[in-house]
């Protein structure tokens, strides 16, 4: 396979597991996001001329760990979380600890899943909250939510961005609300995993009429 299809391949079907994972170690959505973004750009730049590493997905979620290391040296705010991000991506070197990032389903699932109830925190609009989720989890572009929504592209694209910049400015928890709190979420996250679900079984955009993976990540996490 083209090098370059398979980093597009892998991160369709990793990128909600890495942004959640560095949501989690750098409790910021936006910047957990921009993180990922810069690892997918390493590998478009280095497996064309490299080759595609044996763990693929491994790989794009080392180097998104290493470019959270990075950032975290620069940025005094964000510095105390730095050990514990320093001493996950020591355990993480070599092809058989690669493997493991992506083996361990309990702890990935359970980061896509805080990063679900984050992103329909009470503090979004409904509005807000599906966009981002489609966004992040579901990998959809902005111009496939705004179709979804029926609302013009730059509409979804200020939701998301405004709503990203509100949970970094509140500084909204990594976690799963108590029961206590949870229905005030839960309408919203099963919105947006019907939404996700909806968009794999009919695809609004692309050559294939199905994008089965989506769909079957709607029903992993449901």
């Amino acid at each position: 396979m083209d090098p370059r299809a398979t980093v597009e391949a892998v991160w369709k079907l990793e990128s909600a597991r890495i942004v959640a994972a560095l949501t989690r170690l750098v409790r910021d959505v936006g910047l957990a996001e921009d993180l990922a973004q810069d690892a997918l750009l390493a590998a478009l730049e280095e497996w064309p001329v490299n080759g595609t590493p044996p763990n693929p997905g491994g790989w794009l979620m080392l180097t998104a760990k290493h470019r959270a290391i990075d950032r975290l040296r620069r940025d005094d705010r964000l510095r105390a979380n730095l050990a514990e991000i320093g001493r996950a991506a020591e355990q993480e070197t070599g092809d058989d600890e690669f493997a493991a990032v992506l083996d361990d389903g309990a702890g990935i699932d359970d980061d896509v899943l805080r990063l679900i109830f984050i992103a329909c925190h009470p503090v979004l609009s409904r509005e807000s909250s599906v966009a981002l989720t489609l966004r992040m989890i579901g990998g959809l572009t902005t111009a496939e939510i705004a179709r979804a929504f029926l609302v013009p592209e730059p509409t979804i694209g200020q939701r998301i961005s405004r709503a990203k910049r509100t949970l970094g400015d509140r500084e909204i928890p990594f976690e799963v609300p108590p029961p206590a709190e949870r229905a005030a979420r839960l309408a919203a996250v099963l919105e947006t995993i019907y939404l996700i679900f909806n968009e794999g079984y009919a695809a609004t955009a692309g050559d294939d009429w199905m994008r089965p993976a989506l769909a079957q990540e709607a029903v992993k996490i449901r």
